[in-house]
């Protein structure tokens, strides 16, 4: 067991707290980083399964993500593009399979306008309402005491419509069912992406991929810290005053004046806090839940679809797998798939045994690009709802009415405790942008509070 003195703990090695980590450090700050796991990275995964390089956590970089990018030029970290040549396919409502080119799904001119017109409403809200305080815009209650699967029938009777814009918030991003999260949370999903119009963009928000994985961002960043991370270290107990902390973990105590909870807020509950955490925070720390998402890797041994003129990509409400993208890595002469199955489907798959899960999984997918599909060298389910510290994907939300009642607190440190992590990013919300800008404004919250004790009373 070590025993160590620090100005600032850290609990968590994801993006977020090792970003926090190393702009502590550059201040002059010295810090301990204690992580659960075996590795770093937290929510961000590059392992080799079965001979294949797989991103078993979040991989995309898209276009507004400027503070990441900033980080990865810093890391001397590469990106490319991902592939999106040729045709995708659209699965509807009635199960009919259309490849179709374009950013709009080839649905018949009623749908069409009408999610044109949701996408409209949702677009003008999302620059209105804002990202960074959702909770303190004057329609904040009306949207968030209502689900946005009831609020998209509210502004449209054309179901598709709904199902498909519901597909984009729902299945892509907060992988809840649509009826769990309200209309503000969606609208925040969407500011943070700079409008509903991203989202619903695959070649904005999937834009690019980091070459080697973007587990680099955490792995090179604790390079840089040695052995101020603590790995195999899950943090059972912060003792705490104003006058500072001491955080027991399973292979150190760290006394410091500070500490940061650099994890999902599901995760907090897991550290025995004495004295106990305010009412407020209890209460807050209640109504936040992260979704059930599966992402599917399909390895083969050529990119077929692209011998077939297809893109790779597909998109379906009603199938079980709504979505699926190439993802095949740099360089790489194989080519990868990558499907999600979110939410009540997800629920429903593991059900299943694992072989008949795969095969409903393969057959959803060979529905959008053929029986070539149906046999990969390489399958791989990528499961955080079942990893201990993380429970779940790919980011928290509040329940109904939760965002509008304890948002403006989510931020607010209690004493010496502060928080950080991609679930409470403004700009960048759910993405590993969100939790690099968290360890930025969450390091230079601490500076300024270090500084300002360290003022001599006149």
């Amino acid at each position: 067991m070590q025993n160590l003195d620090r100005d600032v703990v850290i609990v968590g090695a994801g993006p977020s707290g090792l970003t926090a980590a190393r702009e502590l450090k550059k201040a002059g700050l010295s810090v301990a980083v204690l992580e659960a796991r075996d590795r770093v990275g937290g929510r961000t995964w590059t392992d080799t399964i079965d001979g294949a390089m797989l991103e078993i956590g979040g991989q995309w970089v898209s276009p507004d993500q400027t503070v990441l990018m900033e980080l990865l030029d810093e890391l001397g970290l590469k990106m490319y593009s991902r592939y999106r040549d040729g045709e995708s396919v659209y699965i509807g409502a009635d199960g009919k399979r259309t490849q179709y080119t374009g950013d709009t799904f080839p649905v018949n001119e009623t749908t069409k306008a009408e999610m044109d017109k949701l996408v409209a409403i949702l677009d003008e809200l999302a620059a209105e309402i804002g990202p960074t305080e959702p909770w303190a815009h004057p329609k904040a209650r009306e949207l968030d005491t209502i689900s946005f699967h009831h609020w998209l029938r509210q502004n449209s009777n054309d179901e598709e419509a709904c199902n498909n814009i519901g597909l984009f918030i729902a299945g892509g991003m907060l992988t809840k069912p649509a009826h769990a999260f309200s209309a503000l949370q969606a609208v925040l999903m969407a500011a943070s992406a700079g409008s509903f119009s991203h989202l619903t963009d695959e070649d904005f928000i999937l834009d690019k991929r980091v070459i080697g994985g973007m587990q680099q961002v955490s792995l090179l960043q604790a390079a840089e810290l040695g052995d101020d991370v603590v790995l195999n270290s899950p943090v059972r107990t912060i003792k705490w005053d104003e006058n500072g902390v001491s955080v027991v973990s399973e292979r150190a105590t760290v006394n410091a004046r500070f500490v940061i909870m650099a994890v999902p807020p599901n995760l907090y509950s897991r550290v025995s806090f004495d004295p106990p955490l305010p009412r407020r925070q209890h209460q807050m720390h209640q109504h936040q839940s992260l979704g059930l998402v599966i992402k599917v890797h399909a390895v083969y041994d050529t990119p077929f679809w692209r011998e077939e003129g297809l893109s790779g990509t597909g998109f379906s409400a009603g199938a079980l797998v709504q979505e699926v993208y190439d993802n095949t890595n740099h360089g790489d002469s194989r080519g990868t798939l990558v499907g999600f199955v979110s939410d009540e489907k997800a629920d429903a798959v593991f059900e299943l045994s694992a072989e008949d899960r795969k095969k409903a999984i393969l057959e959803s997918i060979a529905g959008f690009l053929g029986d070539k599909a149906l046999t990969p060298e390489v399958y791989y389910e990528s499961d955080w709802g079942s990893e201990e510290w993380t429970r779940g994907a790919y980011a928290s939300s509040y329940d109904l009415g939760g965002l509008h009642r304890y948002g403006k607190d989510q931020h607010a440190n209690v004493g010496p405790i502060y928080w950080s992590s991609s679930d409470l990013a403004a700009e960048g919300y759910q993405h590993v942008d969100g939790a690099v800008r968290m360890g930025q404004a969450t390091a230079a919250r601490i500076v300024e509070a270090n500084k300002l004790a360290s003022v001599p009373v006149a």
